[in-house]
C-alpha cells in the first residue's frame, strides 16, 4: 500500500493499516497520528515455579502419609528452594509464575513444619518409657485376641 502525503485524502479516514506493525489513525479534521505496535511473544511460566508447586504438593501428601514423612521433608526442602528460584525468575521480563512460586514456597514450608512436628512427636513418644510400655501392652492384648488356627478354604 502506498504512503499518502496529501492531508485532504486522510480527512475522515479511520484506522488504515500501513507497513508491518504501523497503523494510521485519522480524525475528521485531517490530522493523522502514527502508532507503532510492538509484537511480543506470550509470557512463559517459570519452570522452577511450576516444579516448586508440583513438588510442594507431592511433599504435603507424603508428609500427611505419616510413613512417608521423611520423603516429604526432602521434597519440601527442594520445593522451598525451587520456589525462591521461581520468585527470582518471575521478576524478569517475559516470565510469569509469581503466584505459582509463592504456592510452592508455602506448600514446601508447610510440609517442612509438619514433617518436623511428626518426627519430634515420634522421638518424644519412643523416648518415653511409660508410653512404650502402654504400646507394648496394647499389642499384647491384640495378639491375645487373634485366633490360634486360621483355616483358609481351598478352591
Amino acid at each position: 500500500m502506498s504512503r499518502r502525503t496529501d492531508r485532504a485524502d486522510d480527512a475522515g479516514r479511520r484506522d488504515e493499516p500501513r507497513n508491518s506493525g504501523e497503523w494510521r489513525a485519522g480524525d475528521n479534521d485531517g490530522t493523522a497520528q502514527v502508532e507503532q505496535r510492538v509484537l511480543t511473544k506470550p509470557a512463559r511460566t517459570s519452570a522452577a515455579a511450576a516444579f516448586a508447586l508440583a513438588l510442594g504438593t507431592a511433599a504435603l501428601i507424603c508428609a500427611l502419609t505419616v510413613i512417608l514423612s521423611p520423603i516429604g521433608l526432602v521434597l519440601g526442602i527442594i520445593a522451598l528452594i525451587l520456589g525462591f528460584i521461581g520468585l527470582r525468575q518471575a521478576r524478569r521480563v517475559g516470565i510469569t509464575g509469581k503466584g505459582v512460586a509463592i504456592a510452592g514456597v508455602v506448600l514446601g514450608a508447610l510440609t517442612i513444619i509438619i514433617s518436623i512436628a511428626l518426627a519430634a512427636g515420634t522421638v518424644t513418644l519412643l523416648n518415653n518409657d511409660s508410653a512404650v510400655d502402654r504400646i507394648e501392652q496394647q499389642l499384647d492384648k491384640m495378639r491375645d485376641k487373634l485366633p490360634d488356627n486360621v483355616e483358609v478354604p481351598q478352591p
